[in-house]
């Protein structure tokens, strides 16, 4: 028998799904921007959330990765001298009361890699027949994971402008005749997304 109490946290979890949260997400340091808007429901895991994240900007999760959020740190667990890293598996954006700090950052390839400023635009209810994550809008291509940093980014922006040149063939032939720095398509993120749930 379910006690009157259990009941109503039942009926709470449940209302607590039905919530949706609009993200902003910007790679950090370059220009122009590279930004996504994302909607996923609150209850979503921050492994998850990591997972979403390397599909919006066309990373392969080949590296490490990290959350902070205040002084808290979520990943890969770890407990080595004064760094303290949770388990991502274990919280949900509820759980860390994300709404409520509005912000939250997103390391990945730590030395020479991204950070991803992520921030709560509105929270609304879900609406019935959308699948969640969506991603809902966006400029430009992902920076490849490997490049080399923000620095090499902006680097091998100028030289795939100048294809005549050794260092612009060789970054052509690296990425491949397809990779448009300008080009976003929504349509593949979001077939990406919904295969992330089979």
């Amino acid at each position: 028998m379910i006690s009157l109490h259990e009941g109503r946290g039942a009926e709470a979890r449940k209302t607590r799904r039905s919530r949706v949260q609009a993200l902003h997400l910007t790679v950090a340091g370059l220009q122009p921007r590279i930004w996504r808007r994302l909607l996923v429901r609150e209850t979503m895991w921050l492994s998850r959330l990591h997972e979403v994240i390397q599909v919006l900007f066309g990373w392969y999760d080949y590296q490490t990765h990290l959350f902070l959020l205040g002084d808290k740190r979520y990943g890969n667990p770890m407990n080595h001298d004064d760094v303290v890293i949770e388990d991502d598996r274990n919280v949900t954006l509820v759980d860390v009361r994300f709404s409520e700090h509005g912000r939250l950052t997103y390391d990945y390839l730590f030395a020479e890699g991204w950070h991803v400023d992520i921030r709560v635009e509105k929270t609304a209810a879900a609406e019935k027949g959308v699948v969640y994550p969506k991603c809902v809008a966006g400029e430009r291509a992902g920076p490849p994971e490997d490049c080399g940093g923000a620095g090499a980014y902006k680097d091998m922006l100028y030289c795939l402008k100048h294809p005549e040149t050794d260092l612009g063939h060789e970054w052509r032939e690296w990425l491949g005749p397809d990779y448009d720095p300008e080009q976003c398509d929504l349509a593949a993120i979001n077939k990406a997304l919904r295969q992330l749930g089979k």
